[in-house]
C-alpha cells in the first residue's frame, strides 16, 4: 500500500481538478477542490499528488484547512476578499442633482455604489496581474502599461472615504521630494 496522504496534502485530480486534502478516514480522503468543492475519494484513487504531507492525520485545525483553502483560491481565481465599507456609511445613499432642475435627482445606495467601486478594483488588479504575467508585451510596454494604471488608482483616491480600512485604499503614484 501506497503511503497515507495527510491532511493539508495538495493534489490534481484528473476530472475535479487541484485540490487539498481536508481529512482522512480509514477508506477516503475528503478533499476540497477549487472547482467542485469537497468531495470524497477512495484512497486508492489515482491522482497527481502535487504537495506530500505525510503523518498529519486529523493533527491539523479547521482554521488551517480554511486558511489553505482561501490561499488557493485567491491564487488560482479572481475571487476577491470581502471589503467592508466604513461604518459612518452603512445605510446611507448618494444623490446625483443635475443642474437642470426640471429633471430628477438620481439616489443610489452607498453600499451598491461602494460594491462598484471595489469591483472596478479588483478588476484592475486582474488586468495588472494579465498585464505583468503576459509574454506577448516586453519589459518597457509592461512598465508604460504599470504607470497607466497606478494613474487609474490615483483617480480613486477619491473613493477612500469610503473604505473601514485603510489598508484596503486605493494608492496612486506617491509624491517623492
Amino acid at each position: 500500500m501506497a503511503t497515507l496522504l495527510g491532511i493539508g496534502s495538495r493534489i490534481k485530480h484528473d476530472e475535479l481538478g487541484a485540490g487539498v486534502i481536508t481529512n482522512v478516514t480509514s477508506k477516503h480522503y475528503w478533499v476540497t477542490f477549487i472547482e467542485s468543492g469537497l468531495e470524497t475519494l477512495d484512497l486508492d484513487t489515482d491522482f497527481e499528488v502535487i504537495e506530500a504531507v505525510e503523518d498529519e492525520v486529523d493533527t491539523i485545525s479547521f482554521y488551517e484547512v480554511e486558511k489553505t483553502f482561501r490561499g488557493l483560491l485567491k491564487h488560482y481565481s479572481d475571487i476577491s476578499e470581502v471589503i467592508p465599507l466604513a461604518d459612518k456609511w452603512k445605510g446611507g445613499s448618494i444623490t446625483l442633482n443635475p443642474a437642470d432642475p426640471s429633471l430628477s435627482n438620481k439616489e443610489i445606495p452607498i453600499d451598491t455604489f461602494f460594491h462598484k467601486i471595489v469591483m472596478v478594483r479588483d478588476r484592475i488588479r486582474v488586468m495588472e496581474q494579465k498585464i505583468n504575467a503576459s509574454k506577448n508585451l516586453d519589459d518597457q510596454e509592461k512598465i508604460d502599461l504599470q504607470q497607466y494604471i497606478t494613474r487609474i488608482y490615483g483617480s480613486l483616491t477619491t473613493f477612500n472615504v469610503l473604505f473601514k480600512n485603510s489598508s484596503q485604499n486605493f494608492k496612486g503614484e506617491s509624491k517623492k521630494k
